[in-house]
């Protein structure tokens, strides 16, 4: 029997985790303020699904191929920082909406929010101490694992869902060209300020 004790750590783990700065959060405000709320919700529910899959994944053991194979670890590295300076390279030339035609940019679909959990390294730090820390020791591994990363995920929700309805508030207050393009580029120098995350 899990207790309210246990309850209360897990989900202030996750407001922690998953409500601070990192890749997703900065990103979501970009997605917010160009494209809105409801059409960044896709990009919403990609980082829910991809949290979870590799949340149970290093639940059930994906966290040991790290200690036995160091390599693996560098290339999910480099594969991560290229990834978030082509994102942050997208973000910070993208056209004010203003100036863009209509129907070419769209936001990060769900699948691409998804994949992208597998070599954001916010991601897997928290799902590493998530599973190392909080996991139950006792019934069917499985599911404790779906368990634990269903919990996080519900408390995740809102809290990244703050920071696309950030950006659109924030984007209320961007009524001239120039004023977008600022934005982007602070957006997208804060994407690829992520990369220390990483290399770090």
């Amino acid at each position: 029997m899990l207790s309210s004790g246990w309850l209360l750590s897990v989900i202030l783990f996750a407001i922690s985790a998953t409500g601070t700065p990192g890749p997703n959060n900065v990103m979501l405000t970009a997605s917010g303020a160009r494209y809105g709320y409801r059409r960044t919700l896709p990009h919403i529910f990609g980082i829910l699904l991809g949290g979870l899959v590799l949340f149970t994944a290093l639940a059930l053991g994906l966290g040991v191929l790290f200690e036995r194979y160091p390599a693996v670890q560098n290339i999910l590295k480099v594969a991560g920082a290229l990834y978030l300076l082509y994102l942050a390279w997208k973000i910070a030339s993208a056209p004010p909406p203003q100036l863009e035609h209509q129907g070419d940019a769209k936001p990060l679909t769900l699948w691409q929010a998804a994949l992208f959990q597998f070599v954001n390294p916010k991601v897997w730090v928290m799902g590493l101490a998530l599973m190392a820390g909080f996991l139950p020791s006792e019934g069917s591994p499985l599911l404790n694992a779906l368990m634990l990363a269903f919990l996080i995920e519900l408390v995740a929700f809102p809290c990244i869902s703050m920071w696309a309805g950030f950006g659109t508030v924030i984007a209320r207050f961007l009524e001239t060209p120039r004023a977008w393009r600022i934005f982007n580029v602070v957006m997208g120098s804060m994407t690829a300020a992520c990369v220390l995350f990483i290399v770090g």
